[in-house]
């Protein structure tokens, strides 16, 4: 029978335990990659899915994991039935217990942070307030809760390692022993590549009919849709900006986006004597897990060697607030802070889910966002309940907008 309680008996191994949370998205399947790539650093400890429970089943049974965790007990049940006929005995856990478990467990090393949405939250800060190295791909948990997020990562003691390709870059293009403070590192602003998505050359008057097959058609990244979405819009590129804020000691304004359609160089770090140093490489999630999986260490990924004379050419042109009108709203909302930044991304991730089910445009999801933040007051961040408070408030908003809109 699943249960919610850890069991007490896990043959210790010598090599890294590692949990991903979110094993069945890109980044958790590009993760299991590398780590099957080099079996004597890595043991995979558990695993989590919330929705594609087939796919995390046969993970379950070439990865061998001690956990797994799912969204429900009744779908916890069922997948338990599935591995025991298959001879596996990994442990089915479920919910939000569930993936504080595996995300705090003693036995844990390491935690990949790749579930999409605030969902990520909660079990990326048991990873946090239970010391871990976190791998982290989840934006919202600091576009969320940043003040709150940095707090116990320096409390806790905890190591925080960007895996989303820009920040892993711009990590790797900052100095050794970087402190926190862009001034004091002689850095002058950072800069945020952006591929500029699907829709980036569509005529402005055709983006009312986009389908969500069109938003989800990434020109280089594959993706998840909601994540697709969010890159057509450009609201992925607003929350890596309110992300780089956090991790990076910088201010909004210190922050640049640029759009860069080959997605080769992932991110530069302007210096005051001139000097730009830029990050390249193959668009492959790849490369920024097994840099963060190895830190301070170089492993191979797998991802082939960039051939520059193929590529040829780089192209840069700034983002049209016009077009991409979700990238100013989180670039503002970055400067208000307080709980702005919880209730742009809750608005933005009801509108997309509204989107993806055919039930607004997709140039009424800033609509939906605008109205969100105009309705509800900014309060002071300074408590995770009051962040949470606001995600629910701003998702309820969001969806009395559609409802008004549907009637």
């Amino acid at each position: 029978m699943p249960t919610d309680q850890p069991i007490s008996s896990i043959p210790p191994v010598e090599s890294q335990n590692i949990t991903i949370l979110g094993a069945t998205g890109s980044v958790g399947l590009n993760t299991l990659d590398v780590i099957s790539r080099h079996p004597e650093r890595y043991r995979v400890f558990a695993l989590s899915g919330m929705t594609q429970l087939e796919l995390l089943t046969k993970l379950c049974v070439v990865h061998r994991p001690f956990y797994a965790v799912v969204a429900h007990a009744k779908e916890a049940r069922a997948m338990q039935n599935w591995l025991l006929e298959a001879g596996s005995d990994t442990l089915v856990l479920y919910g939000e217990r569930g993936l504080e478990t595996v995300a705090a467990h003693p036995q844990v090393d390491t935690v990949v942070s790749a579930i999409v949405g605030a969902a990520g939250l909660k079990p990326t800060l048991a990873a946090v307030n239970a010391g871990k190295k976190i791998l982290l791909a989840n934006k919202e948990a600091l576009v969320m809760s940043g003040a709150l997020f940095m707090e116990a990562v320096s409390r806790c003691g905890a190591i925080l390692l960007p895996i989303d390709s820009e920040h892993n870059a711009i990590f790797q293009c900052l100095p050794v022993g970087y402190g926190g403070v862009l001034a004091d590192a002689g850095i002058r602003r950072i800069v945020l590549t952006a591929s500029g998505g699907p829709l980036r050359e569509m005529p402005l008057c055709a983006l009312y009919d986009v389908t969500p097959d069109q938003a989800c058609a990434h020109p280089n990244w594959p993706m998840g849709r909601k994540i697709s979405v969010d890159s057509a819009s450009m609201m992925n590129k607003g929350l890596e900006l309110i992300e780089a804020c956090w991790l990076f000691g910088a201010t909004p304004d210190q922050v640049e986006v640029v759009i860069h359609p080959q997605s080769v160089i992932h991110s530069l770090v302007d210096y005051v004597d001139g000097s730009m140093l830029a990050q390249l490489g193959n668009p492959d999630m790849r490369t920024p897990i097994s840099h963060a999986l190895a830190w301070p260490e170089r492993i191979d990924s797998g991802v082939t060697p960039l051939n520059l004379c193929a590529v040829a050419r780089l192209d840069f042109e700034p983002p049209d607030d016009t077009r991409f009108p979700c990238l100013a709203l989180a670039r503002q909302v970055a400067k208000t802070g307080g709980t702005a930044p919880a209730m742009l991304n809750a608005a933005n991730e009801v509108a997309v889910a509204a989107f993806l089910a055919q039930r607004i445009r997709f140039t009424q999801i800033p609509d939906v966002i605008n109205t969100v933040l105009d309705d509800k007051p900014v309060e002071a961040a300074n408590d995770l309940e009051v962040v949470l408070m606001a995600d629910t408030s701003a998702r309820l908003l969001a969806e009395q907008w559609l409802a008004r809109r549907a009637n």
